[in-house]
């Protein structure tokens, strides 16, 4: 089922920050399949991560005194054609589920495109872009 643990990390919003973090995460040889940071409120930033490690990711951002959250979001291979987030995004659309966020990333497998999807539901959220994958493999 296509769902995966993303790391919602705020932190200070200025030079460096960010990259003391991936070198962390990095050094104990977490791989980040997929990113997104954008400024959250005056001085801070907010960073989603998914990762292919949770449970060093997890000690990484525990050592480093990491505010953060742990959540599930749904998340699909993508091929590289026009379309594709169309039929992903209107799948979800049709079964009822509001997209929160979204973003891109690298499966680490297969070196595909993978979108991850922020949704209320990410059980339900996957079973529609199974749906959605199956789909678009028969086309």
């Amino acid at each position: 089922m296509p769902i995966a643990k993303e790391f919602t990390v705020r932190q200070e919003d200025k030079p460096g920050t960010l990259g003391k973090l991936c070198r962390a995460l990095a050094d104990q040889n977490v791989n980040i399949l997929a990113f997104q940071s954008f400024p959250s409120e005056k001085g801070k930033s907010s960073i989603h991560l998914v990762l292919d490690n949770h449970k060093a990711a997890k000690a990484v951002l525990d050592q480093q005194g990491a505010d953060y959250t742990e959540t599930e979001v749904a998340h699909i291979k993508l091929a590289h054609r026009p379309g594709e987030l169309g039929r992903a995004a209107s799948r979800l659309g049709d079964a009822g589920i509001n997209i929160n966020y979204g973003y891109c990333g690298t499966d680490a497998v297969t070196n595909s495109s993978m979108l991850i999807f922020g949704v209320a539901d990410a059980g339900k959220a996957a079973k529609a872009l199974e749906l959605a994958a199956g789909a678009a493999a028969a086309t």
